[in-house]
C-alpha cells in the first residue's frame, strides 16, 4: 500500500523532524510512504475573508498538484469525522481491500483548506475539535498511521 501525506509547510524543529523520521522508519515495514510539502503563503495577522480565502486557494491549488487520479483523499478537517484508533485502522484496512493502493492525507496551512480541496476529498477526517499546528499533525497523523498498521496485523502497541 502506498500512503501519501501532502502537506503545507516544512518542519523547522528538530525534535518534530526526529519524530517524523521515526515513524517514517518504522511505517516502512508495512507501507511505501511518501510525504510531499507544499509551499505555505505568508499570512500576516489581521488578513480580510477574501485575503484568507486567496492563501486558502494557492496553497490548495500547490496541494491538487500531487493529487492524481485515483487516489483515496482524506483530508484533516476539523469539521471532519472522527474515528477510534481501531476504527480509522479498519478504515485503512477496508480500502486496500477495496483496491484503493494509493491513500493520499492532506494536511492544511494556518488557515485550514480550501474549498477545492475539500470538495476533492473522499473523506473528511478530524482527530479533535482542537486546533493544532500543522507540523505537530503530521507527527500525530504519522503515529496514528503506524498505531493502525500495528492494529491490522495484531501486534503488541502501547494502549
Amino acid at each position: 500500500m502506498n500512503i501519501i501525506i501532502i502537506s503545507v509547510g516544512k518542519i523547522k524543529e528538530k525534535f518534530m523532524v526526529s519524530a517524523v523520521e521515526e515513524y517514517t522508519k518504522r511505517l516502512s515495514r508495512y507501507c511505501k510512504l511518501s510525504i510531499v510539502e507544499v509551499p505555505d503563503e505568508k499570512a500576516p495577522e489581521n488578513l480580510s475573508e477574501k485575503e484568507m480565502e486567496q492563501i486558502k486557494g494557492a496553497e490548495g491549488e500547490s496541494i491538487l498538484k500531487h493529487v492524481k487520479e485515483g487516489m483515496y483523499v482524506i483530508v484533516l478537517d476539523i469539521q471532519g469525522k472522527m474515528l477510534s484508533s481501531e476504527k480509522f485502522a479498519e478504515m485503512i484496512e477496508d480500502l486496500g481491500l477495496q483496491g484503493n493502493s494509493s491513500i493520499t492525507f492532506v494536511i492544511g496551512g494556518s488557515l485550514g483548506l480550501s474549498g477545492k480541496v475539500l470538495s476533492r476529498a473522499d473523506y473528511r477526517l478530524s482527530f479533535s475539535h482542537m486546533t493544532f499546528p500543522h507540523q505537530l499533525m503530521r507527527v500525530i497523523l504519522l503515529e496514528q498511521i503506524y498505531r493502525g498498521f500495528r492494529i491490522m496485523k495484531n501486534e503488541p502497541y502501547h494502549k
